[in-house]
Formats: structure tokens, C-alpha cells, sequence
């Protein structure tokens, strides 16, 4: 490359290191006018329309690239990085094997096909290719942490996290390795590094590479960095967005057509908060469409859900723009994401705008961070006033609790006993149903001291893996207490799960991020829960919960008056007998399960924030 050259290239990465795209495509074409066949122009084209969101323009680009230098490995994958960025999954893999053809020892191009496979489910061989490229290029920092991600999706724990520390000991920049490492570690209930991570919780994501801001919810209770940390992950890999084009209509539909896009659309616990809602949507007001972008196909869940919408389209193996295309077919006015940062979500579907409305909803614990998405819905113990700046959303507030619950599900009438599941016949019954992740030291102090303070308890604990199983039983012995008093639930139906709460006696919940699913399944199931509220959307669920079942007596102040509810119901047992009583005769009353009522209210922000869009309006706070 000449001086002169050099000099070219210096400008257009300077430009896009400040992230102005326009100008590095302006310098680029300018030059390209005397010296139409540089590959290193054409190659940085490619990346600034990237940058720009401009897809149309780069898959140009970086195609010329490859015509102008077939024989380069790189060529083909950084086509094939592009394809995959936006969901052309076959077409990356194509890319990706025109690479090796070029280079048998393309580590990078292995490494990448790995990331594809794995993306459409084909664990298996994804890891083959990871381990083909580690093998061709021992340094190879990423593929270790695509290789941890592997081991995680098997439930190989000690694996991935050792894959993601690898990773992150060759790339020490590679903070997404640091931050899976320790939502691994937190997976099997594995304290040894959680002072440490503690100390990096303040940068992590908030400067260097972005992360994903869902494992570190456990790890700290500060909304207003995970706000940050969603804000940046957002524009580095969506930008602002796609800004809805069509004009708008004269006058509202006669039905606003609402979709929900999910991966969940299963025996999956946002499947079954939603199916009192899905049953009661008002079909003379509104058109449901579901797309389903998950591998599970088939669930008597979804049987039966199917039946609510007008359409239910499957679309786990169309890109992002396909999906964009069919909810713009299908003339949808609200997009709703079920998903938002959470395992499996697409949030470059509403990047690419799927309706002229977007609502971040249910799924995920928090902002998602994006100028696309609108609304999010909440309530006022979730979202408080002061608490709004942590949004990027506008909030639409429901009078209750943002939580739909279905309000005729079955318990099953069963004759078990607690002997069945490993529990003392009289002995109280501690119990947190919570996914292992959410367990820390904080609360397992208390729980430990609760066990000592009250005799012949237990803690009913789920058991999310046996490394959980294993570590908390010797954390138990750590602090004293017999780790045969930890007593671990195994994975049962939904039925069957909510069938043996009735030998528990109180439900003890996790702090930075509380018991959602698993608190309304409780209280539903006759099981009472105390909650200690903190500050970000994911602390606060369990205590919004609580507030709607007319309970707010079970909402501790501090971590003092949360140990000392629990104590003094299970010291007195006319109390917790009473209290027994009063969650299930509030069950038949109270603003929680009222699915029709609550249905009602969804949709009155659903029409207002429709009727603000309609008017020319922009999204602003709403109140039902």
C-alpha cells in the first residue's frame, strides 16, 4: 500500500472511529472515482455502510470485495460476518466454506461457521468446528468463548465457564468472556470469584466492548448502568434503528393488529403468564398474530394457544428482514418483544421496524436501550416516578401489577406427601423455587440464619444443576448448618409443580433479581413470599406482585425486617396458618389474578398509545 494510501485509509477510519459513517463513505467514493479497483477501499464502503445500517449498499460492497480478490479467505469471511449480522444463516456458511477453500488453515472461517451452527441449534457440530479451529490457531481467544457458549447451551457448566476464562486470559479486552464466565459460575451457585467480579461490575460493559446487560443483573443493582450498558450494546450493533417509512393512516383500523414475537411460544413460563390474556383479548377490537422464532415446535401449551391467534407464524429460520417483510404484510400496527435481551432474542427484527408501534414487554427485566422500541410496560412499583430515567421507553403504566396471570389454571388434586419429596412431616419449610443464578451470599447469610434460629427447618431449594446442588450444600456447611437441611426440588411439569407447593410453608425470595414467574406461581399455589425491594426493574417484580395480591405486609423495608418476617412466621404457626389462608381467599379477588380485567387494561394502553401515533404525536408516558 502506498504512502498516499495509507494516508486515505488513515481519514476513513478515523471517520468511522467517530462514528460518521456518511463522511468515510464520502471519502471512499471520492477515491474510488480514480482507483475503482482497490480492494481496501471497497472493503472499508463495505464497513462504513455497515456502520450506517445501510445493508443494502454494503452486501454490495462487500461483495465487490470478493469479486475484485476471490482468492482471499477474507473476502469471503468478512461477507460471511455480514450475512450473519443480519440472519442469512445459509448464506454465511456458504461464505464461510468458500473461505477454507481459499485457506484450509482459516482458523477464523471455522471458528465462524461454528457460531452460525450454534446459532440455528447444531450444538454438536459447532463445537467440531470450534475445536478445528482452536486446533489451527491455539490463540484464538473467541473461539473458546464460542466454545464456552456451546458447553453452556449442554448444561457442561464447569466447561464453559473454563472455556469463557481461557478466552478472557488471552483477550483480557474481551469483557462478554468475563461477564458469561461469572453468569456461568453464579449458574452453579460458585461464590469463589464473586468479590472480583464485584470490584469489575462498575466497567463491565459501561466502557470497553459491549455486553449483554442480562447476566450482570444479579451481579449488581444499579438500573442506571444497565440502562447504559443496553444503550451501547444497542447502537454498536443496531444503530438507532430503522425509522417506519409508510404513511400514516387516515383514520384507526376497525381492529389494531397486534403481534408478539417470542421464542418462547412453548411450555415456557412467558407462554403461561400470557394464556389468560391470550384468551380474553377483545377479537372485535384486535387481530393477535404470533411469531414464533423457537426451536420448540411443538407443546400442549402452544396447542392450545394457537386457538387465540389469527395467525401464528413460524419463523425460526427466516432472517431478520424476512420476518420485518411478513409483519409489514400482515399489516401489523403494534409490534410487542417478548424477548428483548434475553437468551434467544432478536431484537434486530425491530430494529428493522415490524410495525409503526414497538413495546418492549414481559420478557425481558428492564429497558432494552433502543430509540426503536417505544413503549414499555410496567407499573408503579416497578417503574416508580423517580424511576423512569432508567428507561429508554416510554412507560405505559397498568394500574396493577405489568404481570399478566392466567386465572384458570389447574392445580392437580394429588396425594403426595413431604416425605415424597425428601421434606420432615413437621419441621417449617423455607422454600425458593428461584433460578440458582439468582442466589447469592447476600441472601444465603440470612437463609442460613433463619435455618439455625428456627429448629428442625429446611430449605426447599430448586435444583437448577447438581454443581448448584453441591456448592450451596457446601455453603451451608460453611456457615455452619448441616447441608442435609438443604433439600433440592427436581424439574417436574408445571402441573406438578405447582401441586407440591402446598408442602412448603414460605417462599424466601432472591434480592437483585426477585422471583417473578416463580412468585405468582407461589401465591397462586396458596404459598405465601416475603420480597426485600430494590432498585432496578428485575429487584422489584416480586414486591409489584405482591402489592397487587393485596399483601403488601410481606414487603420488607431492609434485609433486617425481611429475616424478621420470616421468623416470626415460622415461629408462630397460627400465623402462618392465617396468612396461608389469606393468599388463597385474596387468589379469587384480588388485581393479580384477574386476567379479564387486566386484559382490559393492556389493551386500553395498547389503543393509547396507538391513538397518540395516529394523532402525529410522539410516544409519551401513559397512564391506564
Amino acid at each position: 500500500m502506498s504512502t498516499a494510501m495509507e494516508k486515505v485509509v488513515a481519514r476513513i477510519e478515523k471517520a468511522m472511529r467517530s462514528n460518521d459513517p456518511d463522511l468515510a463513505i464520502s471519502i471512499c467514493k471520492e477515491q474510488l472515482k480514480t482507483n475503482s479497483n482497490a480492494v481496501v477501499l471497497w472493503d472499508l464502503l463495505a464497513n462504513a455502510h455497515f456502520l450506517k445500517k445501510d445493508y443494502v449498499e454494503a452486501a454490495q460492497s462487500f461483495e465487490k470485495v470478493v469479486e475484485l480478490a476471490p482468492q482471499s479467505p477474507k473476502s469471503h469471511q468478512n461477507l460471511g460476518m455480514f450475512y450473519q449480522s443480519i440472519g442469512k444463516f445459509n448464506e454465511a456458511l456458504q461464505c464461510f466454506q468458500r473461505a477454507v477453500n481459499c485457506d484450509a488453515n482459516y482458523a477464523l472461517a471455522y471458528n465462524s461457521a461454528g457460531n452460525v451452527l450454534l446459532k440455528v441449534g447444531q450444538v454438536d457440530t459447532a463445537l467440531q468446528y470450534f475445536a478445528k479451529a482452536l486446533q489451527l490457531d491455539p490463540q484464538l481467544a473467541d473461539a473458546y468463548s464460542n466454545m464456552g457458549k456451546a458447553f453452556f447451551i449442554k448444561g457442561h457448566l464447569q466447561a464453559a465457564a473454563q472455556g469463557y476464562a481461557k478466552a478472557y486470559s488471552i483477550a483480557p479486552t474481551m469483557k462478554s468472556a468475563l461477564t458469561n464466565q461469572y453468569y456461568t459460575m453464579a449458574m452453579m451457585c460458585d461464590w469463589s470469584g464473586f468479590e472480583a467480579f464485584s470490584r469489575a461490575a462498575d466497567t463491565l460493559g459501561v466502557e470497553g466492548e459491549v455486553v449483554s446487560p442480562f447476566p450482570l443483573l444479579k451481579l449488581e443493582d444499579v438500573p442506571e448502568r444497565q440502562l447504559l450498558r443496553s444503550q451501547r450494546l444497542v447502537m454498536v450493533n443496531f444503530g438507532r434503528g430503522t425509522q417506519w417509512q409508510l404513511p400514516r393512516p387516515a383514520k384507526r383500523p376497525a381492529k389494531l393488529r397486534i403481534g408478539y414475537f417470542s421464542a418462547d411460544f412453548q411450555d415456557h413460563a412467558t407462554l403461561s403468564l400470557m394464556m389468560g390474556l391470550l384468551r380474553h383479548h377483545d377479537h372485535d377490537k384486535f387481530e393477535i398474530h404470533a411469531f414464533s422464532y423457537g426451536l420448540i415446535k411443538e407443546s400442549q401449551s402452544l396447542d392450545q394457544a394457537k386457538g387465540y391467534f389469527e395467525s401464528f407464524s413460524d419463523v425460526e429460520r427466516a432472517s431478520d428482514d424476512a420476518i420485518v417483510a411478513l409483519a409489514r404484510e400482515k399489516k401489523i400496527d403494534i409490534a410487542v418483544d417478548l424477548k428483548g435481551h434475553t437468551k434467544l432474542g432478536r431484537i434486530g427484527i425491530f430494529a428493522r421496524r415490524a410495525a409503526p408501534l414497538q413495546i418492549n414487554y414481559l420478557g425481558n427485566p428492564g429497558t432494552i436501550g433502543a430509540h426503536f422500541i417505544d413503549y414499555m410496560v410496567v407499573d408503579k412499583v416497578t417503574v416508580p416516578e423517580t424511576h423512569k430515567q432508567y428507561l429508554s421507553e416510554k412507560p405505559i403504566y397498568l394500574p396493577h401489577c405489568y404481570q399478566p396471570n392466567d386465572d384458570q389454571r389447574l392445580i392437580p388434586e394429588t396425594n403426595t406427601t413431604r416425605a415424597d419429596f425428601g421434606l420432615p412431616d413437621d419441621g417449617f419449610v423455607f422454600c425458593s423455587f428461584n433460578n440458582t443464578y439468582k442466589i447469592s451470599p447476600r441472601e444465603f447469610d440470612i437463609w442460613m440464619r433463619l435455618l439455625k434460629q428456627v429448629e428442625g427447618s429446611v430449605l426447599w431449594l430448586f435444583k437448577g444443576n447438581d454443581y448448584a446442588a453441591q456448592n450451596l450444600r457446601n455453603e451451608a456447611q460453611k456457615r455452619g448448618v448441616d447441608p442435609d437441611r438443604l433439600v433440592f426440588a427436581e424439574k417436574l411439569s408445571p402441573a406438578e409443580h405447582l401441586a407440591r407447593h402446598k408442602h412448603g410453608d414460605l417462599l424466601l425470595d432472591t434480592f437483585n433479581v426477585n422471583a417473578h414467574t416463580t412468585a405468582s406461581d407461589a401465591l397462586w399455589a396458596g404459598l405465601p413470599l416475603v420480597t426485600l425491594p430494590g432498585e432496578q426493574f428485575a429487584a422489584r417484580v416480586a414486591a409489584s406482585i405482591l402489592h397487587a395480591a393485596n399483601l403488601p405486609e410481606l414487603i420488607a423495608k431492609d434485609e433486617a425486617e425481611y429475616e424478621a418476617i420470616a421468623l416470626d412466621l415460622a415461629r408462630n404457626p397460627e400465623k402462618i396458618a392465617a396468612l396461608k389462608q389469606k393468599v388463597k381467599d385474596q387468589s379469587k379477588t384480588c388485581p393479580l389474578f384477574d386476567s379479564e380485567g387486566y386484559t382490559r387494561d393492556l389493551e386500553a394502553g395498547y389503543e393509547a398509545a396507538y391513538d397518540r401515533y395516529l394523532k402525529g404525536l410522539a410516544p409519551d408516558d401513559i397512564e391506564v
